[in-house]
């Protein structure tokens, strides 16, 4: 810890005197210790006079080993400068040599306006009419009449109307009092000083949003940035090459000395060059030894700050550039970031139109497929298309939506003109668009898998139409060959009698038959009507068969006709071999009919049709019986010929039927394939059966996942629709809100993306809906896209209505009242259309004479409505400091010296490196050859137009 004391004095003589017994430890009554904590600043090994409870005192501070003055960094307000750098500055003597020159031709650079002096700061003020004289003429104010005696009293009393004069002026004086002054006490003379200068010739100065010192240093930086050899940091060290004032001489007066001729190691010839030329061609004082300022390690900054600011002074004329200069270069950022953001929205709007062209013809296309591997391909693409292609084009549409929004207030906060994009670009052309697309997708993948289960089904139907078309084919072999026959003109009665009976049985079989021929007619209208692709190809061949059926049934009915004509001659007819072949040809039709269904393919897509077949096949298990009984008689009919043969002895010839070409041993193996089919048909049933299970599990589980993801995301739709309609909150936290609800939305959107893989797996099974889920696959996307958008629109009006509060000054509790009534106007969520608008105004007390031509002037892209921004937008129109074309043609006036032109060095000299590059850029060269420079009033007025 160290100690701190002070001591009260009265008179002159003992002010200055320091309680050795303090210093050795002594406490006495007239000493008050303090710890560097309670003083909470450094001080050095120095007597300095304080105010302290009302009292003058004299302080000694013992100097700590780690404080040093170049670590002190000065803040912006220029009071407390003044109470800091007083005490740090008085440490070195030779900084107080620097002050006291520096501050002496500072003074009389003021004094000289009234035709005097000083030679001595701490003497010539002691009376105080110079200092009441400087503090006219920097003040341009005229002070109390000062006493004219010259004892001790008027000399105070002078002093003091100067001190009250500068506390008249909101200056803070601390431990300055009139007979500091008055007995010529250096220090704090020098302080009163610089008081004097950060009030009158520093505090005032201001660069964007600094001030004082800040504000000067941010200046010097600004003027000397296209200097490479100069890096300004401070008001002590960056200035000892002497460059940086070189820099600021040649930055406002080219003509005076040759920047690029200076050699940076050349410190004393570059400061020497730079106050001579201030001096003799600036007016400005001689304040700083070169040699002084070389030699210090780090030189005084209040003294180099006071020689600064004269030159500040000096070119304070260029201010009025240097304002049109920041307005140029305002309007030219702006410019620039709106063209950007205008190429980017023609970009986006581009690419995504170009994208809604490439897949409108496709999902468009209604024509049908013949080739079902050619459909499962579209069947691909178009799933692709919804998965892959459209999400992130929905995110780009509202990207572009945000885009277009975003720029449209951007250039009604700047009065420019709303963006027009380019024919067939507007969000309105490219929202229609979309909808089209959407609207020619809507219902595509339903009819993809229609077209799917048609093309199996006729696939499946073509199949069994030419297996029976090879059935009757094989049955009718032999057949016009023999009803052509002639055999019965030549037979005895026995033969005729058994051709007459062979007949019957071809008839007989006939008519088992005619039922396969009207199932192979009724396949092919079937197959025309479903527009099989060798729909002519099947009737061609159906024909084929009718006719042929009906070439055969003339035959045989010709052939009856001659049988009976020669009928009366047959005597005799083998009972049995005719009624067995009456039983063998219905029994082998009904053989053949039974192979045919249990090889017959099971299609179907409903549990109930499997549980219908499985009935269907334990009914026909239960007609076996009666089928082997009527096979019975058959074997019995067989053995009766047998026997009849061998007990008579005849010859085995005899055993062949004369009535059928169907034998008892092929009857007997049909009847053996049939009881091998029967286990293996119903094996394929119950695997269907299991199939359906499975399908209905998947049905069962997509249902239970979708009835809890979409009241899910209808809740979380309420909540951005609820969250939109509020206007009781703050846009800051209502924009919170909405990202907290779409962080859940993507927290939670792999229950989505399961859905659609239990989706695919039902198609894949050829399942193609829920019937317990409320919602299909095709809803909750339809709820997830209405979600985004909503999302993405509310969070764009928030933000923009955040970026209009800003712009326009509002309060929140004024924007929160505009909101309230605007919503409560705005009943359909979509804008204030005119008689809204009207009802909106009258509630805020803001009624306007001709609401219909107000609407008109809000509603520029003519949709029938206007928004909240547009009319904040109006109503805080008047209160706006707005840039316009004059303004910005008057700024490059200025820059031009009052010429048509501006020149390149003009902009340069004026604006920063970049932004004066894209300036020079943008402008064109004056039409008048003779006159070498830009044309910048026509590119302001072009800026305001376009």
């Amino acid at each position: 810890m160290v100690e701190y004391f002070s001591r009260s004095y009265h008179t002159p003589n003992d002010r200055y005197k320091p309680n050795n017994n303090a210093v050795n430890g002594a406490v006495t009554n007239n000493i008050r210790y303090y710890t560097e904590d309670e003083l909470n600043i450094p001080m050095p090994n120095s007597f300095f006079p304080t105010l302290y409870n009302g009292e003058l005192t004299y302080n000694y501070y013992p100097m700590s080993s780690s404080t040093s003055s170049s670590s002190y960094q000065p803040s912006s307000d220029y009071v407390q400068q003044e109470e800091e750098w007083d005490r740090d500055a008085l440490l070195d003597p030779l900084w107080e040599q620097q002050q006291k020159k520096t501050f002496t031709a500072w003074i009389n650079s003021h004094l000289r306006k009234a035709g005097t002096k000083i030679d001595s700061l701490e003497h010539d003020f002691q009376n105080g009419l110079k200092l009441m004289l400087l503090l006219e003429v920097i003040s341009g104010q005229t002070l109390p009449k000062p006493d004219k005696g010259r004892t001790r009293f008027h000399k105070i009393a002078n002093v003091s109307k100067a001190l009250q004069y500068i506390q008249s002026r909101g200056v803070k004086l601390v431990s300055v009092g009139p007979e500091e002054v008055v007995d010529g006490n250096v220090k704090l003379t020098l302080g009163l000083i610089w008081t004097i200068i950060l009030r009158f010739a520093i505090q005032e100065i201001s660069v964007g949003a600094h001030s004082a010192r800040d504000g000067l240093l941010l200046w010097c930086q600004r003027k000397t940035e296209p200097y490479d050899d100069v890096d300004i940091q401070n008001f002590s060290t960056s200035w000892k090459d002497g460059l940086a004032f070189c820099a600021l001489i040649h930055r406002h007066r080219p003509d005076l000395l040759d920047y690029p001729g200076l050699n940076p190691r050349e410190h004393l010839t570059n400061l020497k060059t730079a106050f001579d030329v201030a001096e003799k061609e600036l007016d400005i004082p001689k304040m700083l030894e070169p040699e002084v300022l070389v030699n210090s390690s780090v030189p005084d900054e209040k003294a180099v700050m006071t020689y600064v600011s004269s030159f500040y002074h000096k070119f304070t004329g260029k201010n009025k550039l240097e304002k049109a200069a920041n307005r140029i270069g305002r309007v030219l950022t702006q410019n620039r970031e709106n063209v950007k953001m205008a190429d980017d929205y023609e970009l986006l709007a581009d690419d995504l139109l170009t994208w809604i062209d490439t897949w409108m013809p496709v999902v468009s296309n209604r024509n049908e497929e013949t080739d079902s591997e050619a459909l499962k391909r579209r069947m691909s693409k178009f799933r692709h298309y919804r998965q892959n292609e459209k999400p992130p084009r929905i995110e780009e549409k509202s990207q572009l939506e945000t885009l277009f929004n975003t720029l449209q207030n951007r250039l009604r906060l700047a009065n420019r003109p709303a963006f027009q994009p380019r024919d067939g670009q507007s969000i309105r052309e490219i929202n229609m668009a979309w909808n089209n697309l959407e609207q020619s997708e809507k219902g595509y993948e339903e009819w993809l898998l229609s077209e799917v289960m048609r093309l199996q089904r006729l696939e499946r139907l073509a199949e069994k139409f030419y297996r029976k078309c090879a059935a009757h084919n094989q049955w009718c072999l032999g057949k016009e060959e023999k009803l052509k026959s002639n055999d019965y003109k030549s037979a005895d009665c026995y033969n005729i009698k058994a051709i007459r009976k062979r007949h019957e049985a071809i008839e007989s079989d006939m008519e088992g038959h005619q039922e396969r021929i009207g199932q192979i007619v009724q396949i092919a209208k079937e197959l025309t009507r479903l527009q099989y692709a060798k729909a002519l190809e099947v009737a061609e061949k159906c024909e084929d068969v009718v006719v042929e059926w009906e070439t055969l049934g003339q035959l045989a009915k010709s052939r009856r006709s001659k049988i009976t004509e020669a009928e009366k001659i047959v005597k005799e007819l083998d009972e049995i071999h005719l009624k067995l072949a009456k039983q063998l040809g219905p029994f082998h039709s009904w053989l053949d009919s039974v192979k045919e269904d249990l090889n017959d393919i099971v299609i179907v897509n409903q549990m109930d049709e499997v549980e219908s077949l499985l009935e269907d096949h334990r009914l026909f298990n239960k007609t076996l019986p009666e089928a082997e009984s009527t096979l019975n008689k058959i074997r019995e009919l067989h053995k009766r010929t047998e026997d009849i043969v061998r007990t008579n002895k005849l010859d085995s010839s005899l055993l062949r039927n004369p009535y059928t070409d169907f034998s008892v041993d092929k009857i007997e193996k049909m009847w053996r394939e049939m009881e091998d089919l029967l286990p293996k048909r119903e094996s394929q049933l119950k695997q269907e059966k299991n199939r359906q299970q499975k399908s209905q599990q998947l049905q069962s589980e997509f249902a239970e996942k979708a009835n809890i993801v979409g009241p899910w995301l209808e809740d979380l739709l309420e909540q951005v629709l609820t969250t939109r309609s509020t206007p009781n909150t703050t846009l800051e936290s209502t924009l919170a809100d909405l990202k907290v609800i779409k962080d859940d939305a993507f927290a939670n959107k792999h229950e989505l993306t399961e859905l659609e893989k239990i989706n695919h797996n039902m198609h894949e099974n050829m399942i193609f809906e829920a019937p317990t889920s409320k919602y299909t696959m095709e809803s909750l996307r339809v709820g997830w896209e209405s979600l985004m958008t909503a999302l993405n629109k509310v969070s764009n009006e928030v933000e923009n209505q955040i970026l209009l509060r800003d712009s326009k000054g509002l309060t929140n509790d004024q924007l929160k009242e505009y909101r309230r009534a605007f919503v409560h106007f705005d009943i359909d969520s979509k804008g204030l259309n005119e008689e809204q608008l009207k009802a909106f105004l009258i509630s805020i007390g803001n009624e306007h004479g001709d609401v219909h031509e107000l609407f008109k002037q809000l509603d520029v892209n003519n949709l029938g409505y206007v928004g909240f921004e547009a009319v904040i937008d109006y109503l805080t129109k008047e209160n706006t400091d707005q840039d316009k074309a004059e303004q910005m043609i008057e700024a490059f006036r200025l820059l031009a010296n009052g010429r048509s032109a501006v020149t390149e060095d003009e902009i340069r000299k004026e604006l920063p490196p970049k932004l004066a590059s894209y300036c020079i850029k943008q402008l064109k060269h004056y039409h008048d050859p003779s006159d070498r420079g830009y044309d910048y009033e026509t590119f302001c007025r072009n800026i305001f137009i376009h």
